[in-house]
């Protein structure tokens, strides 16, 4: 089963952005925990990155042709973007929205997410064990069938 695990902006700066939010685990960290985690669970794990919106579209209409599942943290883009939100809909496969923040206990623009309409499920403020649940139940997915 692939997996496109895909981050949007900042995302790359793990680590040392806002530690006190988003803890100190390194971006080359989260990547190593995905493909560790998804070969473990024997699951083919694409980890990506981007500050370019229009890139993480590729990348989502890349999964929606492959029927691929993804696990998603869009960041800032959440709260905004029709365009990931639309590309998101696309998507043939299971989608797991992924916060390493709990988005609704900060600034309240961040409360709301318009990528979580339509997503499978969405798991936030786990800190980056959530991108590790969130690969374990696309696992216990496929293994059931779904």
């Amino acid at each position: 089963m692939r997996v496109y695990v895909l981050n949007g902006p900042n995302l790359g700066r793990l680590g040392t952005r806002q530690v006190d939010v988003y803890g100190v685990t390194s971006y080359a960290d989260l990547v190593n925990l995905c493909v560790d985690t998804g070969r473990e669970l024997g699951l083919d794990v694409v980890v990506r990155q981007t500050d370019a919106e229009h890139e993480l579209l590729g990348w989502l209409h890349e999964a929606a042709d492959e029927e691929a599942a993804v696990v998603l943290n869009p960041a800032a883009w959440s709260h905004y973007s029709i365009a990931v939100r639309d590309a998101c809909a696309m998507l043939r496969g299971p989608l797991v929205e992924v916060h390493i923040s709990n988005i609704h206990a900060r600034e309240e623009f961040r409360h709301h997410s318009v990528v979580s309409a339509v997503a499978t499920g969405v798991i936030c403020g786990l800190g980056v064990d959530g991108y590790r649940l969130a690969l374990h139940h696309l696992a216990a997915r496929r293994d059931a069938g779904a």
